[in-house]
Order: structure tokens, then C-alpha cells, then sequence
């Protein structure tokens, strides 16, 4: 969770002591925070704090730039493009600290992880069963294979789709048997 910066009385920008100020305590306050807790649950939310950070940073970059003029022979005031260069230069300063910050995270968090065993993302996937086979077929399809499941679903689907045609041939005929029959009872009276 960041903090929106402090904005001058006169609503300009905020001032880049009080801005590298402000980072100074967030760092400070992640890094204590970050000392104390440091399963992969809360690195992981770190991680996503600093992934927050990023976007931010780099959207106030594209609006620096967006802000910025071109030297195209206009007449421009030099102090004022020194000063948004100088704050280009320090968000973009910023970003690269928030990147090293995110991949120290990213290694912690294999580092943690590298003992755990893999899990297949078949496994992670939950099924709707009914309630009368959930019982007794769970320890089966638990030592099923996942392809050995999707051929059977091909299988049930491929029947399916072979009762669907065989019902509509039905259909089409007696419709036709219906036409017929109406047709000659119009005839007869």
C-alpha cells in the first residue's frame, strides 16, 4: 500500500525531497515489515505491492512524457524542461529499484518453493460430480489419469453427438409421416 504524495500548497507537483523522503520511509517500513514476516504468502503480497508500484511509476512516466514538448523549434523555458527531465530521470531511477526489489522477491519466493512438489494443473482444476457417485468414484478418479479421463469424455461426446443425428432423422421422418397424413385428409374432404 503506497501513499499519495504530498502536493505543494500552491498544487503544483509534489517536491523531490519530500517524494525521495516518502520512499525512503516506504522502503524502510516494507523492509522492517519484510523482516518480520517472511513466509512466501507475504512475499508474494509484497511482490504484488511492487508490481502495483511499477504500473504507477510507469504511468506517471508516460505522463511526464506525454507532458513534455518536443524541441521542434519552439521556444521552450530550459528550467522548466531541466525540471521535468530531472523528474523523468528519478521515477525511472525509482522503476529500476521497484524491478531489482520484484526479481529479490521472485527468488525468494522459488528459493521457498523449491522443495515443495509439483502439482499438476489437471489436479487444480475442480470437477462437478453428482452427489450419489462423489463417494464412492472419488478414489477412483483420483488414480485415473487426466488423459485417460479425456478420451472418455471424446468417447461419451462422440455417442452423443451419434443419438443427436439418430433423434433428428427421427423427427424429420415423422414430421413427413404428419405432413403426409394431413395432406390426405385434405384431399378426402
Amino acid at each position: 500500500m503506497t501513499t499519495p504524495p504530498l502536493v505543494s500548497p500552491f498544487g503544483g507537483q509534489p517536491q523531490p525531497q519530500q517524494q525521495q523522503q516518502q520512499q525512503q520511509q516506504q522502503q524502510q517500513q516494507q523492509q522492517a515489515q519484510a523482516a518480520r514476516d517472511v513466509n512466501t504468502a507475504s512475499l508474494c503480497r509484497i511482490g504484488q505491492e511492487t508490481v502495483q508500484d511499477i504500473v504507477l511509476r510507469t504511468m506517471e512516466i508516460f505522463q511526464l512524457l506525454r507532458n513534455m514538448q518536443l524541441p521542434n523549434g519552439v521556444t521552450y523555458h530550459p528550467n522548466t524542461h531541466q525540471d521535468r527531465l530531472g523528474k523523468l530521470q528519478e521515477h525511472l531511477r525509482m522503476l529500476s529499484v521497484l524491478f531489482r526489489k520484484l526479481r529479490l522477491v521472485y527468488d525468494k519466493c522459488n528459493e521457498n518453493c523449491a522443495g515443495l512438489d509439483p502439482i499438476l494443473p489437471e489436479q487444480l482444476i475442480p470437477f462437478v460430480e453428482d452427489d450419489s457417485s462423489k463417494h464412492e468414484d472419488r478414489s477412483a478418479s483420483q488414480s485415473r489419469p487426466a488423459s485417460e479421463e479425456r478420451r472418455e469424455i471424446l468417447e461419451v461426446n462422440k455417442k452423443l453427438k451419434q443419438k443427436n443425428q439418430q433423434l433428428k432423422q427421427i423427427m424429420d421422418q415423422l414430421r413427413n409421416l404428419i405432413w403426409e397424413i394431413n395432406s390426405m385428409l385434405a384431399v378426402r374432404s
